[in-house]
Protein backbone atom coordinates (compact mmCIF):
# COMPACT_ATOMS: atom_id res chain seq x y z
CA UNK A 1 0.00 0.00 0.00
CA UNK A 2 2.79 2.05 0.14
CA UNK A 3 4.96 4.24 -2.62
CA UNK A 4 8.42 5.06 -0.92
CA UNK A 5 9.56 6.86 -3.57
CA UNK A 6 7.51 9.83 -3.49
CA UNK A 7 6.88 10.76 0.53
CA UNK A 8 9.70 10.55 3.00
CA UNK A 9 8.62 8.52 5.61
CA UNK A 10 9.28 11.68 8.04
CA UNK A 11 6.28 13.41 6.29
CA UNK A 12 3.83 10.22 6.34
CA UNK A 13 4.18 9.65 10.02
CA UNK A 14 4.26 13.71 11.13
CA UNK A 15 0.89 13.72 9.39
CA UNK A 16 -0.33 10.91 11.66
CA UNK A 17 0.80 11.93 14.64
CA UNK A 18 -0.94 15.56 13.49
CA UNK A 19 -4.63 13.93 13.50
CA UNK A 20 -4.12 14.90 17.02
CA UNK A 21 -4.88 18.65 16.83
CA UNK A 22 -5.86 21.85 18.90
CA UNK A 23 -9.62 22.36 18.75
CA UNK A 24 -9.41 25.97 18.36
CA UNK A 25 -11.52 26.22 21.58
CA UNK A 26 -8.12 24.99 24.33
CA UNK A 27 -8.99 21.59 23.83
CA UNK A 28 -8.01 18.81 21.56
CA UNK A 29 -9.84 17.49 18.22
CA UNK A 30 -8.83 14.30 16.63
CA UNK A 31 -9.52 13.55 13.03
CA UNK A 32 -9.56 9.72 13.28
CA UNK A 33 -12.65 9.78 15.55
CA UNK A 34 -14.57 7.46 13.26
CA UNK A 35 -13.77 5.24 10.16
CA UNK A 36 -15.06 8.58 7.86
CA UNK A 37 -12.05 10.55 9.33
CA UNK A 38 -9.56 7.45 8.64
CA UNK A 39 -10.61 6.87 4.87
CA UNK A 40 -10.58 10.94 4.09
CA UNK A 41 -6.99 10.70 6.10
CA UNK A 42 -5.85 8.00 3.92
CA UNK A 43 -7.39 9.57 0.51
CA UNK A 44 -5.36 12.32 1.33
CA UNK A 45 -2.09 10.69 0.66
CA UNK A 46 -2.11 9.03 -2.51
CA UNK A 47 1.25 9.85 -3.43
CA UNK A 48 2.72 8.02 0.16
CA UNK A 49 -0.36 5.01 -0.09
CA UNK A 50 -0.98 2.74 -2.77
CA UNK A 51 -4.37 2.54 -3.00
CA UNK A 52 -5.87 4.74 -1.42
CA UNK A 53 -8.48 6.61 -4.19
CA UNK A 54 -10.28 3.20 -3.16
CA UNK A 55 -10.03 3.08 0.87
CA UNK A 56 -12.62 2.66 3.22
CA UNK A 57 -12.08 1.98 6.78
CA UNK A 58 -13.54 -0.19 8.52
CA UNK A 59 -13.97 0.01 12.51
CA UNK A 60 -11.17 -2.66 12.96
CA UNK A 61 -8.74 -0.56 10.82
CA UNK A 62 -9.62 2.86 12.69
CA UNK A 63 -8.72 1.02 16.42
CA UNK A 64 -5.55 -0.52 14.98
CA UNK A 65 -4.33 2.94 13.05
CA UNK A 66 -5.77 4.74 16.38
CA UNK A 67 -3.32 2.13 18.60
CA UNK A 68 -0.37 2.73 16.39
CA UNK A 69 -1.05 6.48 16.55
CA UNK A 70 -0.97 6.61 20.31
CA UNK A 71 2.73 4.26 19.87
CA UNK A 72 3.82 6.69 17.69
CA UNK A 73 3.45 9.99 19.43
CA UNK A 74 4.18 8.14 22.52
CA UNK A 75 8.07 7.45 20.60
CA UNK A 76 7.53 11.21 19.69
CA UNK A 77 7.82 12.28 23.46
CA UNK A 78 10.82 9.79 23.58
CA UNK A 79 12.32 10.86 21.59
CA UNK A 80 12.29 14.48 22.05
CA UNK A 81 13.86 14.47 25.63
CA UNK A 82 15.09 15.79 27.85
CA UNK A 83 12.17 18.17 26.29
CA UNK A 84 8.95 18.13 27.43
CA UNK A 85 6.30 16.48 25.11
CA UNK A 86 2.75 17.68 23.55
CA UNK A 87 0.76 18.93 25.67
CA UNK A 88 -1.63 16.40 24.19
CA UNK A 89 0.27 13.90 25.23
CA UNK A 90 1.67 14.70 28.38
CA UNK A 91 -0.23 13.02 30.72
CA UNK A 92 -1.89 9.77 28.77
CA UNK A 93 1.71 8.76 27.52
CA UNK A 94 2.11 5.38 26.98
CA UNK A 95 5.00 3.61 28.14
CA UNK A 96 8.26 3.40 26.02
CA UNK A 97 8.87 -0.24 26.10
CA UNK A 98 4.79 -1.09 25.66
CA UNK A 99 4.70 1.33 22.83
CA UNK A 100 7.72 -0.14 20.95
CA UNK A 101 6.04 -3.32 21.30
CA UNK A 102 3.06 -1.96 19.75
CA UNK A 103 4.95 -1.00 16.72
CA UNK A 104 7.16 -3.81 15.98
CA UNK A 105 3.51 -6.06 16.39
CA UNK A 106 1.98 -3.77 14.12
CA UNK A 107 5.01 -3.75 12.03
CA UNK A 108 5.41 -7.34 11.24
CA UNK A 109 1.33 -7.39 10.34
CA UNK A 110 3.04 -7.58 6.78
CA UNK A 111 3.74 -11.31 5.01
CA UNK A 112 7.24 -11.98 3.97
CA UNK A 113 8.67 -15.04 2.84
CA UNK A 114 12.28 -16.01 2.79
CA UNK A 115 14.60 -15.42 -0.25
CA UNK A 116 17.69 -17.16 -0.48
CA UNK A 117 20.84 -14.44 -1.95
CA UNK A 118 24.09 -16.11 -3.35
CA UNK A 119 26.10 -14.12 -4.86
CA UNK A 120 29.84 -15.08 -5.66
CA UNK A 121 32.63 -14.70 -2.89
CA UNK A 122 30.05 -14.89 -0.80
CA UNK A 123 27.76 -17.47 1.42
CA UNK A 124 24.48 -17.89 0.91
CA UNK A 125 21.99 -15.56 2.94
CA UNK A 126 18.26 -15.61 3.63
CA UNK A 127 16.32 -12.53 3.37
CA UNK A 128 12.91 -11.86 4.48
CA UNK A 129 10.46 -10.04 1.73
CA UNK A 130 7.20 -8.64 1.39
CA UNK A 131 5.08 -11.20 -0.34
CA UNK A 132 4.28 -10.11 -3.84
CA UNK A 133 0.56 -9.17 -4.22
CA UNK A 134 0.30 -10.47 -0.62
CA UNK A 135 -1.55 -7.66 0.23
CA UNK A 136 -0.24 -4.54 2.56
CA UNK A 137 -2.12 -3.81 6.15
CA UNK A 138 -2.21 0.16 6.41
CA UNK A 139 -1.00 -0.36 9.90
CA UNK A 140 2.13 -1.95 8.83
CA UNK A 141 2.65 0.36 6.30
CA UNK A 142 2.38 3.20 8.57
CA UNK A 143 4.27 1.28 11.22
CA UNK A 144 6.86 0.89 8.95
CA UNK A 145 7.06 3.79 7.78
CA UNK A 146 7.10 5.41 11.96
CA UNK A 147 10.41 2.73 12.53
CA UNK A 148 12.28 4.24 9.23
CA UNK A 149 11.29 7.47 10.40
CA UNK A 150 12.64 7.07 13.95
CA UNK A 151 16.25 5.04 13.18
CA UNK A 152 16.85 7.86 10.60
CA UNK A 153 18.38 11.14 10.68
CA UNK A 154 15.24 13.12 10.48
CA UNK A 155 14.39 11.77 14.51
CA UNK A 156 17.06 14.55 15.45
CA UNK A 157 15.18 17.33 14.41
CA UNK A 158 11.52 16.34 15.93
CA UNK A 159 10.24 18.69 18.27
CA UNK A 160 6.90 19.87 20.14
CA UNK A 161 6.08 22.59 20.02
CA UNK A 162 4.89 24.58 23.03
CA UNK A 163 3.47 27.26 21.46
CA UNK A 164 -0.04 27.96 23.66
CA UNK A 165 -3.00 25.69 22.93
CA UNK A 166 -0.71 23.67 20.29
CA UNK A 167 -0.03 19.89 20.24
CA UNK A 168 1.70 19.59 17.27
CA UNK A 169 4.97 17.77 16.76
CA UNK A 170 7.57 19.05 13.55
CA UNK A 171 10.68 18.70 12.12
CA UNK A 172 13.19 21.61 12.62
CA UNK A 173 14.08 23.28 9.41
CA UNK A 174 16.49 25.28 10.72
CA UNK A 175 18.57 26.44 14.11
CA UNK A 176 16.46 29.50 15.33
CA UNK A 177 13.07 27.43 14.93
CA UNK A 178 11.30 27.25 17.74
CA UNK A 179 7.46 26.39 16.62
CA UNK A 180 5.47 24.39 14.20
CA UNK A 181 3.90 27.52 11.92
CA UNK A 182 4.61 31.06 12.57
CA UNK A 183 0.86 31.63 13.72
CA UNK A 184 2.54 29.87 16.99
CA UNK A 185 5.08 31.81 17.29
CA UNK A 186 3.01 34.87 17.09
CA UNK A 187 0.90 33.41 19.90
CA UNK A 188 3.84 32.53 21.68
CA UNK A 189 5.10 36.64 21.68
CA UNK A 190 1.46 37.88 22.70
CA UNK A 191 1.55 35.25 25.70
CA UNK A 192 5.01 36.14 26.87
CA UNK A 193 4.13 40.11 26.38
CA UNK A 194 0.74 39.36 27.87
CA UNK A 195 2.55 37.56 31.52
CA UNK A 196 5.37 40.38 31.53
CA UNK A 197 2.46 43.04 31.95
CA UNK A 198 0.83 40.79 34.31
CA UNK A 199 4.00 40.25 36.58
CA UNK A 200 5.02 43.81 36.42
CA UNK A 201 1.36 45.41 37.04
Amino acid sequence: MRDSTTTSDAHLVLDLALTVRHDGDGGVADDLAGPAGLTDWVRAHPEALTGAEGYVAGAGDLADVRDLRAAVRALFAHAVRPAEPSPADATRLLPAPEALRKLNDAAARTPTVPVLEWSDGYGPLVRRRPVPDGGSDLTAVLAQAAIAFLAGPDRERLRACHAPRCVRYFLKEHPRQEWCKPSCGNRARVARHHERHRRSG
